[in-house]
């Protein structure tokens, strides 16, 4: 199926980028009645859309209550497995911390889900919207800033796209950043993400394993049906050797790796490797642009807060445009000047404070310079011991800082 309008289009808002984030603020907007276009560059009934694999994110609480708002989780939660408990350790070293959610008064600090649920989810609920044209498969090829809005080339589309307000979700090597002359800064980890599913002789039982290495972060997820994502983390040259082997050596060099805590390793699906960078835009909006998700900031995986993140960059920017248009009717100009900066002030405090948190955690476990270990290991203890502590990390799956958004409290965008 290829859905792509062939006339020149007036819309309220594209959104350049089909991917998890930019689906999820599409479906966001529809309450509004905001004429949208949405520009992907696969057909909605494609396999091959790259947010939409076997990665698996962790969802927080926050983000399914949004999915809830926007009734897709029902469709999400029979292959969602929970999180009931959090296993974090210092490879090698006495640092570990417990984590149990029933402690803390929830069900679960979150759900693991692979990508592909998530992306088949968003693709059927959006394909059903009145007021989103479609332009998939399509690519934007061109960006042009005018006072009154942005004029956008795509192919195969021959007439051009304009749009009071552009939405660039199209990633951390964002095209429409780049053509609003929107800096970014990027940060190369030297770490690749081999990530992969397998089986065990002892199933998942909602527990989640975080393990530091010297080589990067080594994280062990329960999924639905009881087996496990793993994303093991290693520098390049490692993880090129890692990923040549056959699956009976991988399978031994995991287990070697990670131990026994899950039983014997006893199969691996596929294994897809991902080079790991920070990249953050210096300003989040330009002239009639916004950048949400990994346009916005791209983070390292290790604390699972990179989707959940970007969700709220959306849900936040529909809940603000759903502002303007109580307020002022078919009068809203939803791309001026004052409504960028109020998006820019609401995203501020999560945005930093999760960007630094994330940073943060890569660069203390890659610490090796003498004494910083041990304080490491010692701070990890201290934490297993304080339950205010353990109350506070619990919370940052509804955000780090700043307001949460409506859909994060399971609330439409329109009240």
């Amino acid at each position: 199926m290829s859905l792509v309008n062939t006339g020149e289009s007036q819309v309220d808002v594209a959104i350049v980028g089909g991917g998890l984030v930019g689906a999820s603020l599409a479906l966001a907007l529809a309450p509004t009645g905001l004429k949208t276009a949405l520009i992907e560059g696969v057909a909605p009934d494609a396999n091959t859309q790259p947010s939409f694999d076997d990665r698996t994110t962790a969802l927080g609480n926050g983000t399914r209550r949004s999915f809830e708002a926007l009734g897709i989780w029902s469709q999400v939660a029979p292959q969602a497995a929970p999180i009931r408990r959090i296993h974090v350790s210092d490879a090698g070293r006495f640092g570990f911390a417990r984590l149990e959610a029933s402690e803390h008064g929830i069900d679960a600090f979150g759900y693991v889900v692979t990508n592909r649920v998530l992306g088949a989810a968003l693709r059927a609920a959006i394909t059903r919207l009145p007021n989103l044209d479609l332009h998939m498969p399509a690519k934007c090829t061109g960006v042009a800033l005018h006072e009154g809005d942005v004029e956008l080339a795509t192919e195969p589309t021959a007439a051009p796209l304009r749009a009071r307000l552009v939405v660039a979700a199209d990633g951390a090597d964002s095209k429409v950043r780049a053509a609003a002359g929107l800096a970014a800064t990027i940060e190369d980890y030297r770490q690749v993400a081999i990530v992969s599913h397998v089986r065990s002789s002892r199933p998942a039982d909602g527990t989640a394993y975080e393990r530091f290495t010297q080589e990067g972060p080594f994280a062990v997820l329960p999924l639905f049906d009881g087996s496990y994502g793993v994303v093991w983390t290693l520098a390049p040259e490692a993880a090129e050797r890692v990923l040549a082997l056959p699956d009976k050596d991988y399978l031994a060099a995991l287990q070697g790796e990670f131990g026994w805590r899950i039983g014997r390793l006893l199969a691996v699906g596929k294994r897809n490797a991902y080079p790991l960078r920070l990249s953050r835009a210096e300003t989040l909006t330009g002239q009639r642009v916004v950048l949400i998700g990994n346009a916005a900031q791209g983070l390292h995986p290790v604390a699972g807060q990179g989707f959940n993140l970007g969700l709220r960059d959306a849900a936040t920017l529909a809940e603000l445009l759903a502002e303007v248009v109580r307020r002022d009717g078919s009068r809203a100009d939803v791309g001026a000047p004052e409504v960028l900066r109020e998006f820019v002030s609401r995203r501020s405090a999560d945005r930093d404070g999760v960007t630094r948190f994330t940073d943060g955690l890569v660069k203390l476990f890659g610490d090796t310079r003498p004494g910083v270990p041990l304080i490491r290991d010692l701070g990890l203890l201290l934490f297993d011991l304080s339950p205010t502590a353990k109350q506070a990390l619990s919370r940052l799956s509804w955000g780090f800082a700043g307001r949460t958004p409506r859909l994060g409290r399971g609330l439409g965008v329109m009240p």
